[in-house]
């Protein structure tokens, strides 16, 4: 058999196409798109990534935003001073006699000026407290009675000599406020050691009855109580003694959560000028001069 050479072809052969590439790597039509698909899909990808990109960094740019706010809100509150109003009770007598009758106006709104004159209290008989500079709060009343005060402290440093029959009566609005100036007129600076006790009156847990009861069985220098209950004491009992009486604090300091002291809310303000300052002997005696009115 006789094999055939590359020279054995005939000089005008030419290869045929299909035969030529069929060795090469065959790719297909599927293969080429799913590149494409892939390429699609990846850019997609890829531009879905750039968009998310910014949202995100906007998102933690207003988080941080909103943090900062609050921690400069928050290092605002702690280092601004709350400046409280100036208390009424700074004035001078005079101007304080003009307070009293205004206040006196709005608890008798049906009397007349004639008979308005007849419950007036006169300038002469409210306290100057002028001299006074600091704040006027609890942690500084055994201070400005000390200071302002000076016949009040020496009184009520001396034990009393009659039952029920105190040397100061303070007015506050609130039960929870009578507690708290009862322990601050207890200091030892006030009562010292022979000093008398002192009374916490108030409606709040204990009956009209009770009170009465203690009252003329202790002898006290101070009685600490709302205008409700000192004006019951006073009009309606005989337990509650003016014969050594010769204070009458009224406590302005103290305000409630609308910002009102205790004549500014009309129930408070009508008890104290009706009932406690209204009553009787309470009203002889400062009309006489024996009793002086002291706004806190």
């Amino acid at each position: 058999m006789n094999g055939q050479r590359g020279d054995d072809l005939d000089d005008d052969f030419v290869p045929d196409e299909l035969v030529a590439t069929s060795g090469e790597e065959d790719n297909g039509p599927g293969d080429d798109i799913g590149g494409l698909l892939s390429a699609d899909e990846d850019a997609e990808e890829a531009e879905a990534h750039i968009k998310e990109k910014p949202a995100t960094e906007k998102k933690r740019k207003r988080r941080e935003k909103e943090k900062e706010r609050k921690i400069k809100k928050r290092k605002l509150a702690e280092t601004v001073e709350v400046i409280e109003p100036l208390s009424v009770a700074v004035q001078p007598a005079h101007k304080l006699a003009d307070y009293v009758s205004s206040m006196q106006v709005k608890a008798f709104p049906a009397m007349s000026g004639i008979e308005l004159s007849d419950v007036l209290i006169p300038a002469s008989s409210i306290a100057d407290t002028t001299k006074w500079t600091g704040s006027r709060s609890l942690d500084n009343l055994v201070d400005f009675i000390i200071e302002v005060l000076p016949t009040l402290h020496t009184r009520i440093s001396q034990r009393s000599k009659a039952a029920g029959a105190p040397t100061l009566l303070f007015i506050a609005g609130a039960a929870l406020r009578v507690a708290d100036a009862t322990r601050v007129l207890k200091d030892k600076r006030l009562r010292r050691e022979k000093g008398a006790d002192v009374a916490k009156l108030f409606a709040r847990h204990f009956k009209l009855e009770e009170h009465v009861s203690y009252l003329k069985r202790s002898k006290i220098g101070s009685a600490v109580g709302t205008p409700g209950r000192i004006g019951k004491l006073l009009c309606e009992t005989d337990a509650l003694s003016v014969s050594q009486l010769t204070h009458i604090i009224l406590d302005l300091s103290y305000r409630d959560t609308k910002k009102r002291s205790l004549l500014d809310i009309p129930e408070t303000r009508d008890e104290v000028f009706r009932t406690v300052l209204g009553a009787p002997m309470v009203l002889k005696g400062i009309q006489e001069g024996k009793i002086q009115l002291v706004l806190f």
